[in-house]
């Protein structure tokens, strides 16, 4: 359809109103379609339906628009669960029944191996599924103090906003966290550094069943800005136990968390009881948000690696160990190698408190990878690799015929990434892309994670 008059580029909402079917969704989560030969990003459309919309960012080769209304539904489109949809950056696809969801991920995972990468997977994995909603064991919420109506908003950013959501609980976080949300915002407007307070991270473990602990572990470290009050240290005591809550605090970098209350609060832990492993970890440490998942992702992970007694594996960017001891439970050496010192310092003590002899743990900065460090290792049969977004391009590249593995079990949060690491594999260092799939760890958002198998091409 033409343009009936010039859009305007200052105020959106001058820009005429214009029809369009959408063909498919973005990586972040948008409607896709064409109008003129341009493409246009329409937020809250489905693929397969008739939206009326309004550009609301208007670029030479692309244009960012939301829509205005359904005229043709999509059958895939459900009612969002969580009231504050729509207002909430925090999950986009919520109006999308949540088995569409994998396949649009799957599908994207598909392009962008092919788009990006040049590659096909020989086969496709069935979608690693986990649970929907109350997922979320980790997560970073912005604290906003609103001065003109005296409280404070605790939560998500707005959509494509700095703003916080006004919202007062969150369908994706554990259900005791999300019903703190509401008494966070009543007890932070008490505070004499109520507008001192931007951000509580917070982390959920597992009861020590053996020491009688009953319940969740929640800790929540609050980023405060300015120094407290007696008053301000005697409510966040009162929060702390009435909720049944740890609170920590922070007041410049990573290295000034420290607990406030309780001092001897228990410690945070995950299990994986399939391999009868325990991870402690501290609440700022890098964990999977979603554990149910995490264990479904681990038992894929080793069947694609399928470890053999004898062998030798690296498992690069190994974080706390999370694949690094179940691979050693298996009867292999491993190395495993983060970039990171603490999460190094956790991976010795989780193999220590497992009995797991069998493995080393280093630290490595694995974005400076070259041809001689890798050299350096020794040569491995195999190798997982769980990098963060940037992906692992520095390690690939690296890759000669006297440090080639046989077999790269590649575990992926960017499949754009994963795509463009995937080319170089396949492309010019002689392997094959056996198989690929995604992994639903964060349902009803764009977030894409996913695995991938390679294999040496037999020559």
């Amino acid at each position: 359809m033409r343009r009936n008059r010039k859009p305007s580029r200052q105020d959106p909402s001058l820009n005429p109103i214009l029809n369009a079917t959408i063909e498919s969704l973005d990586q972040e989560g948008r409607g896709v379609a064409h109008v003129d030969g341009k493409t246009i990003f329409i937020d809250g459309a489905l693929p397969n339906e008739r939206v009326s919309y309004q550009s609301q960012h208007i670029k030479p080769s692309y244009e960012v628009a939301k829509v205005i209304n359904i005229l043709m539904q999509s059958n895939q489109r459900v009612t969002p669960k969580c009231p504050h949809f729509g207002l909430c950056g925090g999950c986009k696809l919520q109006h999308l029944d949540a088995n569409a969801q994998v396949a649009a991920k799957q599908r994207l995972l598909e392009n962008d191996l092919w788009h990006i990468g040049k590659v096909k997977p020989d086969n496709m994995l069935p979608a690693l599924y986990g649970p929907t909603w109350g997922y979320r064991h980790k997560a970073r919420l912005s604290v906003k103090y609103v001065e003109k109506k005296q409280r404070v908003l605790v939560g998500f950013n707005e959509k494509a906003t700095r703003y916080v959501a006004d919202m007062n609980s969150c369908e994706v976080l554990m259900p005791e966290v999300s019903a703190l949300i509401a008494p966070l915002q009543q007890m932070i407007v008490q505070l004499s550094i109520r507008d001192k307070l931007p951000q509580i991270e917070l982390a959920v473990g597992e009861a020590d069943l053996s020491s009688g602990q009953e319940g969740s572990v929640i800790v929540l470290i609050l980023r405060i800005m300015s120094a407290l009050t007696i008053d301000d240290e005697t409510l966040f005591k009162s929060f702390a136990d009435e909720h049944k809550v740890q609170v920590w605090t922070q007041t410049k970098g990573p290295d000034t968390i420290k607990p406030f209350w309780p001092l001897n609060g228990n410690a945070l832990r995950y299990s994986l009881p399939e391999f009868g492993l325990i991870y402690p970890f501290k609440p700022n440490e890098f964990t999977q948000v979603n554990p149910q998942i995490n264990q479904v992702m681990i038992r894929r992970a080793m069947q694609l690696l399928n470890p053999q007694a004898g062998e030798k594996i690296a498992d690069f960017f190994c974080g706390i160990g999370n694949f690094s001891l179940p691979i050693a439970c298996r009867g292999v050496a491993v190395l495993g190698l983060e970039g990171l010192a603490n999460l190094v310092d956790r991976a010795n003590e989780s193999a220590q408190l497992n009995n797991i002899k069998n493995v080393k743990f280093g630290v490595s900065d694995l974005f400076k990878m070259t041809a001689e460090a890798l050299l350096d290792l020794g040569k491995f049969d195999k190798w997982l690799i769980d990098p963060p977004r940037d992906g692992a391009y520095e390690l690939v590249q690296a890759i000669d015929s006297s440090t080639a593995p046989q077999t790269i079990v590649y575990v992926s949060c960017n499949p754009a990434t994963l795509a463009r690491d995937a080319g170089v594999l396949v492309n010019e260092k002689g392997y094959t892309l056996s198989a690929a799939g995604v992994i639903n760890m964060f349902p009803h958002t764009s977030h894409v994670e996913s695995i991938a198998l390679f294999v040496q091409t037999e020559s």
